[in-house]
C-alpha cells in the first residue's frame, strides 16, 4: 500500500537516484561506523546506507512508517519524536566510543532549527552530521558576518561546528516536491571548541539579534549593563556585523 505523505510531519520523500547517490557519496559510510538516520521515511537513503554499513539505527515518528521499517532485518527502529531522543544515551547504547556517532537525515523542514539546537546539546558524542534542509536554512547556517543571511543560527552553530554546503537538491527530487530548494549540509564538531557557558552565550546571542536593525547599544548594551560588564566591546554596530569569535570572547568575559 502506497504511503501518503503527511503534511503535519513535514514529509517530502527523496526519490531521485542521482541525488541519493550524491548524498551517500558525501557521507562515505563504512561498516565500522555507528550511524543514526533521522526520518528515514520510505528508506530511499536508508537502503544504500545499510548496504554499506551492515546495520543502521533509524528514528521515525510516523507510526505506519516505523512499522514498515521494523520489517527490515538490518534496522534498529526508534519510534519517537527526534526532539525527545537522548542522543548521548543512544551513542552509549551503540557503543560509538571515542570515534563518535554519525548522524544523517532528511530533516522535517518545519522543525529543522529546533532539531539542530537539540543536537547541539549532544555534540560531545557526535563525529559528524549530514542533513538535508531547506537551502535558505543552510545559507543562514554557513553565512559570514555583514551579510543578509548572517543571524542567530549562524552564530549559535559556528562556534561549535565547521559546516559546508555539499550538495544542491532541486524540488523535483522529492515526492511530493516542496516549494523550496533544498541542500545537504555537512557539520563537523570542532575538535577544540572555545570553552564558554552555553547558557550565557545563548542568551547573549538571542538578545543581540532580537532587534537586528538596531545598533547593539539599544539591545545588548542594556543586557551587558545588567551584568556589570565593564570590558571593551563596540556597541555601535548591528548584530549582523559582529563575527562569531567576538561573540564568543564576549560570552567568556561576562559573569554567568
Amino acid at each position: 500500500m502506497k504511503h501518503v505523505a503527511r503534511k503535519r510531519f513535514g514529509q517530502h520523500f527523496l526519490s531521485d537516484p542521482s541525488v541519493i547517490e550524491g548524498i551517500v557519496r558525501a557521507i562515505a559510510p563504512v561498516p565500522s561506523d555507528r550511524m543514526v538516520e533521522i526520518g528515514p521515511g520510505l528508506a530511499a537513503l536508508t537502503q544504500p546506507l545499510v548496504e554499506r554499513l551492515g546495520h543502521l539505527t533509524v528514528i521515525e515518528l510516523d507510526r505506519d512508517l516505523a512499522a514498515r521499517l521494523r520489517g527490515h532485518g538490518q534496522l534498529d527502529v526508534v519510534e519517537s519524536d527526534v526532539l525527545k531522543v537522548d542522543f548521548t544515551a543512544l551513542a552509549a547504547r551503540l557503543d560509538s566510543g571515542a570515534a563518535g556517532m554519525r548522524i544523517v537525515g532528511n530533516l522535517p523542514y518545519n522543525i529543522s532549527s529546533p532539531i539542530l539546537f537539540h543536537l547541539l546539546d549532544h555534540v560531545g558524542v557526535v563525529r559528524d552530521q549530514h542533513f538535508m534542509l531547506q537551502k535558505e536554512v543552510i545559507d543562514r547556517m554557513v553565512a559570514q558576518p555583514a551579510t543578509a543571511d548572517y543571524g542567530r543560527l549562524s552564530v549559535m552553530l559556528q562556534w561549535r561546528y565547521a559546516m559546508e554546503n555539499v550538495l544542491f537538491v532541486p524540488p523535483e527530487s522529492f515526492d511530493p516536491p516542496p516549494r523550496v530548494d533544498s541542500a545537504v549540509v555537512r557539520m563537523v564538531p570542532l575538535a577544540q571548541p572555545p570553552a564558554l557557558d552555553f547558557r550565557v552565550y545563548s542568551e547573549l546571542v538571542q538578545t543581540a539579534f532580537s532587534q537586528r536593525r538596531k545598533i547593539l547599544r539599544n539591545t545588548l548594551g542594556r543586557w551587558l549593563d545588567e551584568r556589570g560588564f565593564a570590558g571593551d566591546f563596540d556597541l555601535q554596530r548591528r548584530a549582523e556585523e559582529v563575527p562569531v569569535n567576538e561573540y564568543v570572547a564576549l560570552a567568556q568575559a561576562v559573569r554567568p
